[in-house]
């Protein structure tokens, strides 16, 4: 098995292992998701009809207002909250969104994720060193 390293920056602490889910599209909130299950209802996105429950979840950046925010952390209280975000730009969607629902996020690569990290493959999130390990499915 293929194993990368990349090294980026925390955004918030912790970490996390799970099945990576890549977009190349900005990632939303509010009706994005079913906070019920974790579906995304959004037709536009590129993941629509895949469930991020416990997924890392590999992204350019955030789109939206401060609702981004309340959307990732209701998918929290619902038990349907991604594992960690890859994501390349942070801005204070992702920043505050990560801290808020208690997600590790780590931004501000070596190497872009998006292109690096492929859908299915098996990613853990250090983000206390700011390192994400890829291995290749």
């Amino acid at each position: 098995m293929e194993k990368i390293v990349l090294k980026g920056r925390k955004v918030h602490g912790g970490s996390a292992e799970g099945e990576a889910l890549v977009a190349k599209a900005p990632l939303g909130g509010f009706g994005t998701f079913n906070l019920n299950n974790g579906d995304v209802v959004d037709l536009n996105h590129e993941w629509f009809g895949k469930n991020v429950a416990g997924k890392v979840l590999v992204f350019t950046t955030a789109s939206g207002s401060s609702a981004w925010t309340i959307a990732h952390q209701a998918l929290r209280y619902t038990g349907c909250a991604p594992a960690a975000y890859v994501v390349r730009n942070s801005n204070p969607q992702t920043a505050l969104g990560s801290v808020v629902a208690r997600i590790p996020c780590v931004t501000d690569f070596d190497q872009d994720p998006t292109e690096v990290i492929k859908d299915g493959d098996r990613v853990r999130v250090d983000a206390e060193t700011g390192t994400v390990e890829i291995i290749k499915k």
